[in-house]
C-alpha cells in the first residue's frame, strides 16, 4: 500500500496539493542537499518530520512523516487482521519478506532549518550518488523523489512516450 492510499485498497485520498516541478540539487560532502522551499514544505509534518523511503534502484522519495505513518499503520492493521482469521497461512514467506522491506524500506529524518536533508547511509547506497554530484529532485505529485541523474534520464526515456495515453487515461 503506497501511504497516499487509505486503509480500503479502492479508495485513493488525493493529495492537498500536487508536488510538481524539477530541479538539480548538489550532493555536499556529507551527503546532504538542500531542497526548495516549496519542496521541503510539501514533505514536512507539523511536527518537523519527514520520512525517506527506496523506492526503486537510483531512486528515494520524501513523505510527511505523520500522513505515512497513519496510511502504513492502516495497511498493517489489514495485514494483523488477516493473520488474526486465520487468513495468512499460504504466505508466511510473503510475510517475512514484507517485514524485510518494511525494515529496511523507511526512515524518519528532520530537515535541518526546514530545508536541508543528510541522507541516511543505507540510503546513500541505494540512491548510488557520490558526494559533490548531482541529484535530481522531482515533485511526483503525491510526494518529493530524489534520483541518480542516470536513473532518472532512463525512467524518462521509459515512461516519457506514454505521457499522452497516460494523461488521457487519468482525465477521462
Amino acid at each position: 500500500m503506497q501511504p497516499w492510499q487509505s486503509a480500503a485498497p479502492d479508495v485513493i485520498t488525493p493529495p492537498a496539493t500536487f508536488i510538481t516541478g524539477e530541479t538539480r540539487r548538489t550532493l555536499d560532502e556529507r551527503f546532504r542537499i538542500t531542497l526548495t522551499p516549496d519542496f521541503a514544505a510539501a514533505v514536512t509534518d507539523e511536527a518537523g518530520e519527514t520520512i525517506i523511503a527506496k523506492e526503486r534502484a537510483g531512486c528515494v522519495s520524501l513523505w510527511p512523516a505523520r500522513e505515512w505513518r497513519e496510511r502504513m499503520d492502516a495497511g498493517i492493521g489489514l495485514i494483523r487482521q488477516k493473520i488474526s482469521a486465520g487468513r495468512m497461512e499460504q504466505r508466511w514467506a510473503d510475510i517475512q519478506r514484507l517485514g524485510r522491506l518494511l525494515s529496511t524500506r523507511s526512515e524518519t529524518v528532520r530537515l535541518a532549518n526546514r530545508s536541508r536533508l543528510l541522507i541516511p547511509e543505507g540510503f546513500r547506497e541505494f540512491l548510488d550518488v557520490p558526494a559533490g554530484q548531482d541529484v535530481v529532485v522531482v515533485g511526483a505529485v503525491i510526494c518529493v523523489e530524489l534520483w541518480n541523474p542516470r536513473a532518472w534520464l532512463e525512467q524518462l526515456r521509459q515512461d516519457m512516450p506514454e505521457f499522452g495515453p497516460l494523461f488521457k487515461g487519468l482525465t477521462e
